[in-house]
Parts: C-alpha cells; sequence; structure tokens
C-alpha cells in the first residue's frame, strides 16, 4: 500500500494513494492510523474519494514521538568524510518541528553559510517495539519513506554533537509517501535507488542495499534503547555526494530547486528560500 497525510481545509488527513485519487481513512494523520490495532486492515478500508491532483502533502507523520537519524551509515560517504567504518550506528535525534512536507519550500536559516543536503531513506515504525529480535523488528517497520537530512555544516561542526546542526525548524522533508515493505524489492531491506538532484545537476547517487546498518538492524538497536512506537520515524544516513565533501565544498542557496528521490518512495520536490532574520 501506499499511503499518505495530506492538508486539508478542515486540517490533515490519513489517505490511501491510488492510481488516480486518494481515499480518506478517518485519521488525522499517519501517526494515528499506525497507533490503530490492526492498522493494516483500516488502510484498506473504503472511504471519501479526493482528488490526487493537487494534493498537498504533509509530513508523512506530523508529530512523531521520536525522530531518530543515523550518521555515517553508506561506506562511500564515510569514506568521503574521512572516517573509519563504525562498529555501532551513530545516533541523534531530530524534532517534530523539524519536519516539513515534500512539496513545501524549505527556509533556509539566515544564521547558516552551509547549508548541505543528505538524501535518505526513512523507516515509519508500526508497532510497539523494545529490545527487538530480528522477527519482532521486521513486524514493527510499516514502511518506507524518502527524506533529506538537510543540515547547517557550520552549526553542526562547532562541537563534537551533531544535533545543533541537524534539528533546525522546517527544514526536513519526509514524504510524499509511506509505501508497505510488500510493495519493494528486498522488502524491510530495501534495494532502491537514492538520488539528490540540484538544479537538475545530480549531486547523490546509490542504492540502499550499501546501507552498513540496514533498517532491520537499526530498528533492533534502537530498540533495546528506547521503545520505538507507532509512526516513530529512523532516518537512516546519506550516502556519498554530499556538498561539504566536495573540493571546493557546495551548498544550498536560495533561489535552487532541490530533489530528492528513493525509486518507488516519490520525491521530495523543494524550493530553497531565504530564512527569515531575527
Amino acid at each position: 500500500m501506499k499511503l499518505a497525510t495530506i492538508r486539508t481545509s478542515s486540517g490533515t488527513r490519513a489517505v490511501r494513494i491510488e492510481e488516480d485519487h486518494l481515499v480518506d481513512l478517518g485519521p488525522a494523520d499517519l501517526g494515528e492510523l499506525l497507533a490503530r490495532e490492526g492498522w493494516t486492515t483500516a488502510a484498506g478500508a473504503e472511504g471519501e474519494h479526493l482528488p490526487l491532483a493537487g494534493a498537498d502533502f504533509a509530513p508523512v507523520v506530523t508529530h512523531p514521538g521520536k525522530v531518530i537519524c543515523v550518521g555515517l551509515n553508506y561506506r562511500n560517504h564515510i569514506l568521503e568524510m574521512g572516517r573509519e567504518l563504525p562498529e555501532y550506528p551513530t545516533l541523534f535525534t531530530k524534532y517534530a518541528e523539524s519536519l516539513t512536507g515534500a512539496h513545501d519550500p524549505i527556509a533556509k536559516p539566515a544564521e547558516t553559510d552551509e547549508f548541505d543536503w543528505e538524501a535518505e531513506l526513512a523507516i515509519v515504525i508500526g508497532a510497539p517495539v523494545r529490545r527487538a529480535r530480528r522477527e519482532q523488528a521486521e513486524a514493527a517497520i510499516a514502511g518506507f519513506a524518502t527524506l533529506n537530512d538537510l543540515t547547517c555544516r557550520d552549526w553542526q561542526y562547532r562541537s563534537k554533537q551533531w544535533l545543533q546542526g541537524k534539528a533546525w525548524e522546517g527544514v526536513t522533508p519526509v514524504g510524499p509517501y509511506l509505501v508497505t515493505p510488500d510493495e519493494l524489492p528486498g522488502g524491510v531491506r530495501p534495494e532502491l535507488e537514492i538520488s539528490t538532484v540540484v538544479d537538475g545537476e545530480t549531486m547523490q547517487k546509490n542504492n540502499t542495499s550499501e546501507l552498513v546498518f540496514d533498517p532491520v538492524h537499526l530498528v533492533e538497536y534502537i530498540s533495546t534503547i528506547i521503545t520505538l512506537g507507532p509512526g516513530d520515524l529512523i532516518a537512516t544516513g546519506t550516502p556519498g555526494g554530499v556538498g561539504h565533501a566536495r573540493k571546493p565544498p557546495r551548498y544550498l542557496a536560495p533561489g535552487q530547486h532541490l530533489v530528492t528521490e528513493v525509486a518507488g518512495l516519490g520525491r521530495c520536490e523543494n524550493d530553497i528560500v531565504a530564512g527569515e532574520t531575527a
């Protein structure tokens, strides 16, 4: 199934995407849908038909309880950043306020001169899970979405902790869809092309099969630390080709058009605009 959260004149709604229309599923967003027992049955139910054309996509989950991110999880990105392959996942967090819709304009924070792209595969959790083993971790994955972990590099490297470069408000597009594993090659370990294109120029291109720590391993590892719940998001890391590692470095500026795509999961297409100043 292909699911989404859209904005309407009366608020957000969880929907199922069909070929030429949307089906209103009732809940306010996918987080609310996923929290329902037997959500897969509810997601397949009939409801009011809404137009697909012109749909205003919100983040797939508007208020996730947790947004946990993984750094340094593709070999080529690890090497381009001058680091050794990790023994364990590198984790940091974002917040619900960091997220934005797949087609929303993104305001480059005025406080940064080094606004960088990071295409990522996002895991969406569909069931509570703690200290998961493989089969439990597999069952807890509701599906996947496209995400870009846009980063203020000059703020990221102010300290050894990355949060201050990663958690800026409204700069992390996620969506437009959640696609369930049964529709993807590789299932819960999807094998999908992932890319970033800026103003028509391909900056990143890889395959999610190249993840050092795959989605199932990440759910096992993170759920050892804390309970993962329905609607929680895990950003799995970016491949090589980020602007910061280029010689000379390249960064995003107002007026540019950013396209983030994971094959089969849809595109985030965002215009970069100037952010407000204090």
